[in-house]
């Protein structure tokens, strides 16, 4: 009877199971927006298992269901969340709202989400989770050196210091200081298309960490986004905007923004590309927000090759090898099968991996092309060639050979943020930090022209004030682009290169004269100087201030002038364009995140009110989860405030 009662329940076990088997089945779906525009690595999870996924560049995605009836939950960032059963095998396209609210419960990372506060360590493609994330090898005493502190709050690491903030490398940023015209007339400085600090600060937020002040570049910042500035019309390879408004921090002041617009070339008038992925495969690279989103990320941008583009790869960890020989952009499933075979593991020798790729670009030079060099990493050398001056001199060496430099940035817990920006700043190149799928495709499909593209070089402007209107000024941002005066006419002097259809926007706060104010230095008169000749308010027919702007063609190497004067005006910030109220605003946020002494009458809550009065044309819902950033600073703000 034993025998019988065992073989029946074997057997029905198998039934069981057999049901369960043929009942599962594949649900495609696509997410889109409440415009249609596809939503990009958001979480899809089947509630009750282990199945998860993330949409992709179309925002489609496909998962396994046990049965009908099963419960999808749908995260991402800036969008309510959604539940949904699934009725039937049918193809489904869900529609995301935009949410009002910030989203405590849910915060979309990379390819999948964390639970705040419990170990939800959902990943992707059957890789262990989160909680188990440091390689195999290693040890929790070894682990703990690239772990971050958001990731240890949650998981109770042991060994580690939660007081420690982690392992990631920021330089300090001194903020430029009001300079009065009389003695300082010349503003000298290298514009910035990075854009790494604000998608950098967005992940730490997400991570309920306000972000240290070495990582708020107020500069990158506002011009992670794009503004409505004209095209040019005439030979020159940007336009020059300029508007000035009451400053929205100190109705006293007036700000002045400068602004300009890279000419967007078609895609089929670019020139052919040969690019070199350069993939940092060490150890520290092997969590899902490293490598795994390194793949997506230039699988995407495979993606928008064409058949006269090129690519090589090198990767490197404790030595640099060549994995992939020139192969034409049309040949995407060679590539993609390059990069899916990538593991991490080992030490890393960057400098060896710099020197490798540099040497496969030459090798491979295309004259009156694209020549590139992408990195991505996580910055963390440690092999070789490792220090920062190293480095920069290896950097400077080889971009004498007409190769420009994209840097790519990586990871949690031991980015080196100080050290990606002297690479990109050294090599004639641009720096962008990728925290998610959406950001990949912002930087390598959105803006493909403007990341890979260089239609002007070594792009520098000086501004002279008019002493009879300006009492003083202060450049917002821009510390470590500053430039001695003298530089502004010295060609041999590297400045940061402009890419097609990209924006530039820089920010002067002004005091006009005869205004009263505290941010001024006392300086005593200089003994030997001659009395100043009086200087009228007239002078100069109004002008505010004289902008000259030099550049190069992309292979120049001998720049050109154009100058641009500013006249004065009396403008709310109220009626000022959206460009300019959007800029005002990013500003003050970076002002706030930093504890700036110039801040004013700054708050989170005016951030806001600004920030909503400038969400038109925000066709990829940038501004729109900017807004959910600030409310989610001014209330971590808060409970900061509270703990101190």
């Amino acid at each position: 009877m034993k025998t019988y009662s065992l073989y029946f329940g074997v057997v029905l076990a198998f039934i069981i199971l057999a049901f369960t088997y043929t009942n599962s089945f594949i649900v495609k779906g696509r997410l889109v927006d409440e415009t249609g525009t596809p939503v990009i690595g958001a979480s899809i999870v089947v509630k009750g298992t282990k199945n998860v996924t993330s949409s992709g560049s179309n925002g489609e995605f496909s998962i396994k269901v046990p049965r009908i009836g099963s419960k999808l939950a749908i995260t991402s960032l800036g969008y309510a969340k959604v539940e949904i059963a699934v009725k039937d095998e049918k193809e489904l396209v869900v529609t995301l709202k935009r949410s009002s609210q910030n989203s405590d419960q849910t915060v979309v990372v990379g390819y999948g989400s964390q639970l705040q506060g419990k170990a939800a360590g959902i990943s992707i493609r059957g890789s262990r989770s989160m909680v188990a994330s440091a390689p195999p090898m290693l040890r929790h005493e070894e682990a703990k050196m690239y772990r971050s502190e958001e990731y240890d709050k949650v998981f109770d690491i042991p060994g580690r210091n939660k007081n420690d903030f982690n392992r990631e490398g920021y330089d300090r940023i001194v903020e430029n200081r009001f300079l009065k015209p009389i003695d300082n007339p010349l503003s000298t400085f290298s514009i910035d298309v990075d854009a790494a600090s604000y998608s950098n600060v967005r992940r730490m937020l997400n991570y309920n960490k306000m972000p240290p002040a070495g990582a708020v570049r107020i500069e990158e910042m506002i011009n992670y986004f794009g503004y409505q500035y004209p095209q040019p019309t005439g030979e020159e390879p940007f336009s020059i905007n300029t508007e000035i408004a009451k400053c929205p921090w100190n109705e006293a002041h007036r700000i002045v923004s400068i602004g300009l617009q890279g000419k967007k070339m078609p895609v089929q008038n670019l020139p052919p590309s040969n690019l070199t992925f350069l993939v940092d495969v060490s150890g520290s690279m092997e969590t899902e927000d490293k490598l795994p989103l390194v793949k997506a990320s230039l699988k995407l941008l495979t993606e928008q090759l064409r058949q006269q583009d090129k690519v090589s790869i090198v990767v490197y960890a404790g030595n640099a090898g060549l994995v992939l020989a020139p192969t034409t952009g049309t040949d995407k499933a060679t590539i993609k099968q390059a990069l899916e075979r990538l593991e991490a593991g080992g030490s890393t020798a960057g400098g060896q991996g710099i020197k490798l790729a540099y040497k496969t670009a030459k090798g491979n030079f295309m004259k009156n092309g694209n020549n590139r060099v992408i990195l991505c990493t996580d910055g963390d050398f440690n092999v070789g060639i490792s220090s920062d001056d190293e480095l920069e001199r290896l950097i400077e060496d080889e971009r004498k050979s007409g190769i420009f430099l994209t840097v790519l940035g990586y990871g949690t817990g031991n980015y080196q943020d100080a050290k990606m920006q002297k690479l990109a700043d050294k090599g004639n190149g641009n720096h962008a930090y990728i925290d998610n799928q959406n950001e990949a495709k912002k930087v390598l499909v959105n803006e493909f022209g403007g990341t890979l593209f260089t239609i002007a070089k070594d792009v520098k402007l000086q501004v002279e004030f008019n002493p009879a209107k300006v009492q003083a000024y202060r450049l917002i941002g821009y510390e470590n682009r500053m430039l001695a005066k003298e530089d502004f006419n010295n060609d041999k002097k590297d400045a940061g290169e402009l890419g097609s259809g990209h924006t530039v926007t820089a920010l002067y706060e002004i005091i006009p004269v005869g205004i009263e104010s505290a941010e001024l230095d006392s300086v005593d008169s200089p003994r030997y100087r001659k009395s100043l000749q009086k200087i009228e308010p007239g002078t100069f027919n109004g002008e505010l201030m004289n902008i000259k702007l030099r550049y190069k063609q992309p292979d120049g190497t001998v720049s050109k002038l154009l100058q641009h004067p500013v006249m004065d005006q009396k403008t709310s910030i109220s009626s000022a364009s959206d460009n300019l109220r959007f800029a005002a605003a990013v500003a003050q946020f970076g002002m706030l995140l930093r504890n700036s002494e110039f801040k004013g009458n700054s708050s989170y809550r005016k951030v806001e009110q600004l920030t909503s009065t400038a969400l038109l044309n925000d066709r990829e819902g940038y501004r729109k989860e900017f807004l959910e950033l600030v409310k989610k600073a001014g209330k971590l703000s808060k409970e900061v405030a509270v703990r101190e």
